[in-house]
């Protein structure tokens, strides 16, 4: 990765906090407009601040407008501009508001990260109306959003798709999120595809599991209980942070990824290098078992 995307310092991640890239440093996205959805609060905010510290001028998108501006005024402080832009993701009147809005006031639009989700799955005790709003918010939104953004974007921009690592593996009494996020990589490849002739990138970023609200809520707190309890599935040992998924968002975003296209990049701390024996040896799973 470019220099101007680091990680969090030693320690960082022990103590539960995202820290987002010096301002200090090359700032690989200087002068850049990004829209990022769903960035009022977790994963987006952490990657919003750091696509801001790595230069660009952002747009946070949400539905919170007490949260939103006050992370539009965070932003700022990065010497970037910011703005918050009031946005129900599920009507298209909506997106085309925040999509004028931001060339209205930055006259560009550079790079759109289509982070906004539902978690709600009741697994396939969900009824119609549940499947419908779980694929609204997360695969539906995401194509519209890009289909308005990508009229203004010029060469070298650049549409990242948040993944996951539930997008790809079974897991017993879920359906409804992973299935989206499955068909939110195949469309990050159908994207690249289409748009490559403009010069236009879609790539696709899938975290395993990451300190986020969501993580916060689970643990009842406690960042050293999720440490513990990812530490089987993930061979880094622990859950992640979510500035080292918006680095990973700032190197895509950047020049530096310009010959990187439709393909997803796992940020995950190992998880999806392991099967089902959770890396350990066949020997070893017997002694356990027999003795």
């Amino acid at each position: 990765m470019s220099a101007g995307m680091g990680r969090p310092p030693e320690g960082a991640h022990a103590a539960g906090e995202a820290t987002p890239v010096s301002a200090g440093m090359n700032r690989p996205l200087d002068g850049k407009v990004a829209i990022v959805t769903g960035s009022t609060q977790g994963l987006g905010l952490e990657i919003a601040r750091v696509l801001s510290a790595c230069g660009a001028h952002l747009v946070v998108v949400g539905r919170n407008a007490v949260a939103g501006g006050a992370v539009a005024a965070q932003l700022q402080q990065h010497g970037v501009r910011a703005l918050y832009c009031a946005t129900d993701i599920e009507r298209d009147e909506e997106i085309d508001k925040c999509v004028a809005r931001t060339i209205d006031s930055f006259g560009r639009l550079d790079i759109l990260v289509n982070n906004a989700c539902t978690y709600a799955d009741r697994g396939f005790d969900a009824g119609r109306a549940e499947w419908l709003q779980s694929l609204n918010v997360n695969l539906v939104s995401a194509a519209i959003f890009t289909q308005k953004a990508v009229v203004h974007m010029r060469r070298g921009s650049v549409i990242v798709n948040l993944g996951s690592t539930g997008g790809k593996f079974g897991a017993a009494g879920r359906a409804l999120y992973p299935a989206a996020k499955a068909a939110l990589l195949q469309m990050t490849k159908n994207l690249a595809v289409t748009l490559a002739p403009r010069g236009i990138r879609a790539v696709a970023v899938s975290p395993a599991w990451t300190w986020s609200p969501a993580i916060e809520t689970l643990s009842q707190g406690s960042r050293a209980a999720a440490d513990a309890v990812a530490a089987p599935f993930h061979p880094l040992g622990r859950v992640g942070d979510g500035s080292e998924v918006g680095n990973a968002v700032a190197f895509l975003a950047s020049d530096a990824a310009s010959w990187i296209t439709g393909v997803d990049i796992p940020v995950d701390g190992g998880f999806s290098v392991l099967g089902p024996d959770r890396g350990i040896a066949p020997r070893a799973w017997f002694e356990r078992s027999i003795g």
